[in-house]
């Protein structure tokens, strides 16, 4: 197995985690904890920053240099990131009488749709040099597919 294949399925055992987790951490801070909830989830991006941080220092694993594009692109990155958390967290966040959804629903429209997103954006960034085929566009659709039958036959 390549090294990049590993660390793509420690993000989808991480992310796939990651809603039932925050919403169970939201449950047991107590009633109205969705902003307590991502105050922690941000905590842990700073601890694991660091940790990489301090990795990188000892190890001389890259080099110190930063560019102005790079750092204005990741920061915005890393925006971008903590917005999507903040929707998720909103998401299974009780509203008034209103309960909030349950991470069987907001998971799978999160995960299916993200990819889609993902290549409209990645497209446009990069445009390809020639017209995808047909089966492409198949899979953007099944995407979405798979997320509603997702949905609709969920566990009870």
């Amino acid at each position: 197995m390549k090294l990049w294949m590993v660390f793509v399925l420690l993000t989808i055992l991480c992310w796939g985690a990651y809603v039932p987790t925050l919403h169970q951490g939201q449950k047991d801070l107590g009633a109205n904890s969705a902003l307590r909830a991502f105050l922690f989830v941000g905590l842990a991006y700073v601890l694991v920053a660091l940790a990489v941080l301090g990795y990188v220092l000892i190890s001389d694993s890259e080099p110190m240099e930063f560019t102005n594009r790079g750092m204005s692109l990741s920061t915005l990155a890393g925006i971008l990131g903590a917005i999507g958390a903040l929707g998720i967290v909103f998401a299974l966040k009780p509203h008034g009488v209103n309960p909030g959804a349950s991470p069987l629903v907001v998971a799978p429209l999160v995960f299916a749709g993200a990819p889609i997103m993902n290549t409209i954006v990645s497209m446009a960034w990069h445009r390809p040099s020639a017209p995808p085929s047909a089966m492409f566009y198949v899979g953007i659709v099944l995407a979405a597919v798979g997320a509603s039958l997702v949905l609709r036959f969920k566990p009870a």
